[in-house]
């Protein structure tokens, strides 16, 4: 289901995936099957996101995001991939951010260029994520930090 009032460029679009209202999903972009892109966000052109994945409102996606299958991916998450932006200079190369199976993105949580977001870790709501986090890991505050407990497997 895409719904016609958003903008799907792509013809990368897995079985059964849901597309709701004002997503804008550029050429280059793939999107797994028994996906929910929520309203008003943004998916660019260098963007895997796997199968079975949750994208509530308000997510911009930029070039070099992957997100693996079985995640969830909270409203207004803000992903970054220039270290250093600049208004008109772009890098040769975009940093590459890997968000992994089963990991869940609480709201507002900012996730910083180049990040690996471990096999089921938890990003708090509003946590600025700074560092890769390990698998199974749950992460909170600016900058995030283990909160040393670890999730069951």
């Amino acid at each position: 289901m895409i719904h016609p009032n958003s903008d799907v460029q792509s013809t990368k679009i897995g079985d059964r995936t849901r597309i709701w209202q004002y997503v804008i999903v550029l050429p280059g972009a793939t999107i797994g099957q028994d996906c929910n892109i929520c309203s008003h966000c943004l998916i660019e052109n260098d963007v895997v996101i796997g199968d079975r994945v949750t994208i509530k409102s308000g997510v911009q996606i930029w070039d070099g995001v992957t997100i693996e299958d079985d995640v969830f991916v909270g409203p207004n998450v803000s992903f970054t991939n220039d270290i250093f932006p600049r208004s008109k200079v772009y890098p040769e190369s975009y940093s590459k951010t890997r968000i992994s199976k089963g990991a869940s993105i609480g709201a507002n949580a900012t996730i910083l260029p180049g990040i690996t977001i471990g096999i089921n870790a938890m990003i708090g709501a509003g946590s600025v994520v700074t560092k890769n986090v390990a698998d199974n890991t749950i992460v909170v505050g600016n900058p995030a930090r283990s909160t040393k407990n670890k999730l069951l497997k």
